[in-house]
């Protein structure tokens, strides 16, 4: 079945921090796209939370951001590592930080390179 977004979804691991009021928990992205991304983690936020995102990429400015959660699928911590889609989907709302960083970032991954 085909993905009905029309998003460009890029898959990439990335570490980044998040949480409600402050950035405190760890974890890594499966995908991003421009508008979001895909936060693969045993500690979901419920659904229609508004949460603070820090994303670190390589060579570039912190990325400081505001996100709301879509939608979560908390998994058992035994089974956190078996599920493919263990966590959640997050909405972009508002960046505080490193927004150009951000989208120089993203179309840096999302352009193929040349064919040699």
């Amino acid at each position: 079945m085909a993905d009905k977004r029309d998003i460009r979804r890029i898959k990439k691991r990335i570490t980044i921090r998040f949480g409600i009021d402050d950035a405190a928990r760890v974890a890594f992205t499966e995908d991003i796209s421009m508008t979001g991304l895909f936060i693969k983690t045993p500690n979901v936020i419920p659904p229609n939370s508004k949460i603070r995102i820090e994303i670190e990429l390589p060579d570039r400015p912190l990325v400081s951001l505001d996100a709301r959660v879509m939608w979560a699928k908390k998994v058992p911590a035994n089974l956190f590592h078996l599920v493919k889609k263990s966590g959640m989907g997050v909405r972009f709302l508002r960046f505080h930080s490193g927004e150009d960083a951000f989208d120089d970032y993203f179309e840096s991954i999302a352009t193929p390179p040349p064919l040699s």
